[in-house]
């Protein structure tokens, strides 16, 4: 890395002026102290600040014009970090962590204030050092994106790597993953590889594992313990419960949402209960659900994209329906008001959308509830005109299910797949 990284014009000659380089630990008086590691800057920044990471772990951007005066403490070490040496205890169980992104499976790098992605098995017992006494774990990393990066194509390559540990001698596996589209991924996993034989838990951090308030470690123990004690098979999501660090949560891999951006426990189960909860490392069934239909594992690890999800609003255009027709969708879901309806300005686009053949899928916009489509006159028209009440089902998961379906079976199956429960996706 370049002892200035992300610095240009006025916080160059700065930092050159002082002699101080990115990674370095100094002391700025400025309106208040600050106590910290200067931290390389984004490439379109300014040129009118510092980035100071602080103990606390927060980072903190300070006016070149208001600094009073800066201070070297400790110059950053040029050594590399000593590898940690520990051996496995044979007698433990064997877990798997995929990792594809987020902070979840990260330390920090205190040379330069950066969070870096664990690697090997080494570097993550050295970050989670409490792991090595529940379990022996291999780290792997598929790749490393953010998860607003996630694609379809990403899914696919887990799920394929997923597949090729379905007979080994692992006791359970985990997937670390960004937050922010995490229950997009468990959705297909939960449909690609259901009857999946040992269960599968993605895990994300809401707080980077470099803030004193990080949910990274927390959230990889628990899902440790999950999946060495839950007896069962079936893709979870494991996360915070609430704010609080007493409980974590496993979810099941359909039926859950990411509802706060930022909380701890961001995420929720819709309709129900999560399906498990650790409390003081002990697991606790907590949801009375059969997790999977498949009893076999049948692998079907195909989809295809061209499949739309309409949110329904007032003022809805019904012409850019009219351009997603055109597009040649094979699968459209309606993401509709209340208990299913969309305005009556929709009518002759959704019937020509039927008329070409297209599954039409109706969810709902609130959270929590079930489409009921005969209540109203409005539903019942637009049965008539071919939409297909989905039930209870989360508008991402059937959007996910639907290009699930639309890869694995043809036009005319599509129908009876969408109505069939296969990974828990209902909530009743």
């Amino acid at each position: 890395m370049s002892d200035f990284k992300g610095y240009t014009g006025k916080s160059l000659e700065f930092l050159k002026k002082n002699n101080i380089n990115v990674g370095d630990f100094v002391k700025i008086s400025s309106d208040i102290t600050y106590s910290g590691i200067i931290m390389p800057r984004y490439e379109h920044s300014d040129d009118k600040h510092l980035a100071l990471k602080l103990k606390s772990g927060y980072n903190i951007g300070l006016e070149l014009e208001k600094i009073e005066k800066i201070e070297k403490i400790q110059s950053k070490e040029k050594k590399s970090e000593a590898k940690e040496n520990f051996e496995k205890d044979p007698s433990l169980p064997k877990i798997l962590l995929l990792s594809t992104g987020g902070t979840i499976a990260s330390k920090v790098d205190y040379r330069t204030g950066a969070v870096t992605p664990v690697l090997t098995a080494e570097e993550l017992n050295s970050s989670v050092p409490e792991l090595a006494e529940i379990a022996n774990v291999d780290a792997e990393v598929l790749f490393s994106e953010y998860s607003e990066n996630i694609t379809p194509d990403h899914w696919l390559k887990i799920a394929e790597k997923l597949d090729k540990h379905s007979k080994s001698d692992y006791s359970g596996i985990i997937i670390a993953h960004g937050t922010d589209t995490m229950h997009y991924t468990s959705s297909f996993l939960s449909f690609a590889l259901s009857g999946y034989p040992i269960p599968i838990a993605l895990v994300g951090s809401q707080r980077s594992s470099d803030r004193a308030s990080s949910d990274a470690a927390l959230n990889l123990i628990g899902a440790v313990r999950f999946l060495l004690e839950c007896n069962t098979n079936g893709v979870f999501v494991v996360m915070h419960q609430d704010e609080n660090d007493e409980a974590i949560a496993c979810h099941f891999g359909t039926r859950v949402r990411k509802n706060h951006t930022s909380k701890r426990g961001a995420f929720q189960t819709v309709g129900g209960d999560p399906a498990f909860i650790v409390v003081n490392d002990t697991v606790y069934r907590n949801n009375t659900k059969e997790f999977f239909k498949e009893k076999t594992y049948q692998p079907k690890i195909n989809l295809k994209t061209n499949v739309a999800l309409v949110k329904y609003h007032p003022g809805y255009d019904p012409e850019l329906f009219e351009k997603i027709l055109d597009m040649n969708y094979q699968v459209i879901i309606f993401e509709g008001t209340g208990l299913g309806h969309v305005g009556k300005t929709m009518y002759d686009k959704i019937q020509k959308a039927h008329e070409m053949g297209i599954f039409l899928g109706m969810t709902s916009q609130c959270i929590d509830g079930r489409v009921r489509m005969t209540v109203y006159e409005s539903g019942r028209d637009l049965m008539n005109l071919g939409i297909i009440p989905l039930e209870d089902m989360i508008p991402e998961v059937a959007l996910v299910k639907a290009m699930w379906a639309a890869g694995n079976y043809d036009n005319k199956e599509i129908k009876k797949v969408m109505l069939q429960e296969i990974a828990s996706e209902l909530s009743n």
